[in-house]
């Protein structure tokens, strides 16, 4: 069996023990004659695929019951709707961060239902710093404040949790469960699975129960109202992505928690950026105090030889590495899942390929 060194965006690597695991049960899901996609999702055998995933998921966060825990689909695209649909109308305000490509959409979509005021845009440095606390300026009485807490296309992230003058509302698609949270400052916080969680097609959603009782009265589409959701198991979820999350999330426990991936998170960070620091050959593309621990975004002096790393990488099983369409360059994304071995050899390559072309 040949694995590569997989430095995807998204969807991303995921651990090779939750992909045996599934490998073994995907015909036959425990003795059933049927593999778990065949299942009804009222059946007994996903009613406890959700109830598990549910419960980890709050054990790993260090969360109780005041927390609903929702497995919706569309992706994080469709909570850039749907958060303000349900929470913001004409006469009320939300503030929104904008860090990037994807907070930019999040804010296009709250402008359809109500005042969108932003603190803080990075759009004039091209996204390649995130703000400090003093050049935060929020609205006097906002709904909730939005960011996004980790950007993949250019490649910045949020270190801690920002302190706000309202509920936090967090995009944590590409960085959920990688870092402990501060979830006393948090109402809501959304997440597609295919970076760190699961394949693609299920979006977590968590609400605090207080925060879900901020919605406003006015009419909202049943399938588009997370009341409709919390109350019990709506419509058919995406039952096979549950299914791996679930596997995903007991890893994350047997690994040691947040706490683990932390650490392990900041080392792999280090070896990696230690290595583009080294000279000029190698640079970074945003600003260093920015830097996210999961997608590493840089370019080579000479930019002329981006297309040659490339392909070299390739040669070497060091696929998906290009940076996004919109910035270019090299992007390594080297989230949860990525073990330590892959991020060794990128930087080995890198040392070889300087010694070759610099």
């Amino acid at each position: 069996m040949k694995r590569v060194h997989n430095f995807s965006a998204g969807p991303a690597t995921l651990p090779l023990e939750v992909l045996k695991k599934a490998q073994e049960e995907l015909i036959d899901y425990r003795g059933k004659g049927t593999s778990i996609i065949e299942m009804s999702h009222r059946s007994p055998e996903y009613t406890e695929v959700n109830s598990q995933a549910t419960e980890r998921l709050k054990q790993i966060l260090g969360v109780g019951d005041e927390w609903e825990v929702l497995f919706l689909q569309g992706g994080a695209s469709s909570q850039f709707m749907m958060v303000p649909q349900n929470f913001l109308t004409s006469d009320r305000t939300a503030d929104y961060i904008d860090t990037g490509a994807w907070s930019a959409k999040a804010i296009k979509e709250a402008e359809l239902f109500g005042n969108v005021h932003v603190p803080f845009s990075g759009k004039e440095q091209n996204y390649t710093k995130l703000p400090d606390a003093s050049s935060l300026n929020y609205s006097d009485n906002p709904a909730y404040v939005h960011f996004t807490s980790n950007n993949t296309i250019f490649g910045t992230q949020f270190h801690a949790d920002p302190d706000v003058p309202a509920p936090l509302v967090c995009d944590a698609s590409s960085d959920f469960l990688s870092r402990r949270l501060d979830m006393e400052k948090y109402g809501l916080i959304y997440a597609g699975a295919q970076k760190n969680l699961g394949p693609a097609g299920v979006t977590v959603v968590m609400i605090r129960k207080g925060f879900l009782e901020t919605q406003h009265d006015e009419a909202i589409p049943t399938i588009l109202n997370y009341k409709t959701h919390t109350a019990k198991l709506f419509n058919t979820p995406p039952v096979f992505a549950v299914y791996m999350v679930n596997y995903v999330l007991e890893w994350i426990q047997e690994k040691g928690g947040l706490s683990y991936f932390e650490t392990f998170n900041n080392e792999k960070a280090d070896l990696l950026y230690n290595e583009l620091d080294k000279d000029d050959f190698y640079r970074g593309t945003v600003d260093e105090g920015s830097r996210s621990k999961m997608n590493v975004t840089f370019r080579i002096k000479d930019e002329n030889l981006e297309t040659k790393f490339l392909s070299e990488a390739a040669k070497h099983d060091l696929v998906a590495l290009k940076g996004h369409r919109s910035v270019g360059g090299i992007r390594a994304s080297i989230y949860n899942a990525c073990p330590m071995e892959s991020v060794e050899a990128l930087v080995s390559f890198m040392q070889d390929f300087r010694d070759a072309n610099g």
